[in-house]
């Protein structure tokens, strides 16, 4: 059984993706590693070739910069590194995703349990997205709680709409859950940077009169909503503890300070009906 992985990046040291430390995790599962690199305002190509591993091949693009609608930018460029992969299964990173060592043997058990079962399309994973800080994950509804991120290679599997999962013919993949998360730091970084690295996402989204229009406004706040955010109490993977540092105590008073007690329909129904009605589901579970 063999995997590829697969991902794109540009821009990566400008607006701190930690794309190094999401390649590293995905070398021990993968025997190949394909990235697409955008030509960036930076030395992004130059920190993934000083990697330096025999799995990893570059693929150098160029942004086509007219593609402002929907993010179909991010999933054009998924679509590159993606069919460019040889082996049999696709393990799937963003660049601000990072895989937990704890999981390699539980991935790899789930992939070897269906590798022969056709009606299995692909795995999906549940996420844990920090936000603020390396030590604050969002638990409110507007993050995403799964998305599929390994695929069977050579069944039309493209990515969908703006990176985010993956369909064929714009039908939903059916999939079995991985038993595995992916740890999300897009949103663990100072202010500064954070809000720097969103102006660019916008560009894919919106046009400049609107993106203006939103980051001038006085009631904007990057972050926000202190009432859905909880401390982080796990480990992180050990390629990120050189970048996450220490707890810091002010994050933790943070919280508490700001915390407001729990919306009981919403406790219910992710803890007794571990659903979340009317979610959206970028899948079909099987």
């Amino acid at each position: 059984m063999k995997i590829s992985g697969f991902t794109f990046v540009r821009d990566a040291v400008k607006y701190g993706y930690p794309v190094v430390e999401s390649l590293k995790s995905m070398l021990p599962l993968c025997d190949e590693v394909i990235i697409a690199v955008g030509k960036s305002s930076d030395n992004t190509l130059a920190l993934v070739k000083n990697i330096n591993s025999d799995k990893i091949k570059i693929i150098e693009t160029v942004w086509d910069e007219s593609l402002r609608e929907g993010g179909k930018i991010l999933a054009q460029q998924t679509d590159i590194a993606l069919s460019n992969c040889t082996h049999p299964w696709c393990l799937y990173l963003q660049a601000d995703e990072v895989i937990h060592e704890k999981y390699y043997p539980v991935i790899q058990k789930s992939i070897e349990r269906y590798q022969n079962n056709q009606s299995v399309q692909g795995f999906l994973f549940d996420y844990v997205h920090f936000y603020g800080s390396y030590w604050t994950i969002g638990t409110g509804r507007q993050w995403y709680r799964r998305e599929v991120r390994i695929v069977r290679n050579n069944i039309g599997v493209r990515s969908f709409r703006d990176a985010q999962g993956f369909r064929i013919d714009n039908k939903k993949l059916t999939v079995k859950h991985s038993d595995a998360e992916i740890f999300h730091y897009g949103w663990a970084k100072a202010t500064d940077q954070m809000i720097a690295k969103q102006k660019n996402l916008d560009r894919f989204w919106h046009q400049d009169d609107a993106i203006k229009e939103k980051y001038s406004s006085g009631n904007f706040k990057i972050f926000g909503n202190l009432d859905e955010i909880e401390l982080f109490i796990g480990t992180h993977p050990e390629v990120m503890v050189g970048m996450v540092g220490k707890l810091d105590r002010s994050v933790e008073q943070l919280i508490q300070e700001n915390r407001k007690p729990k919306n009981f329909f919403r406790w219910f129904e992710e803890n007794i009906l571990h659903t979340r009605i009317g979610e959206y589901k970028n899948y079909k579970l099987i």
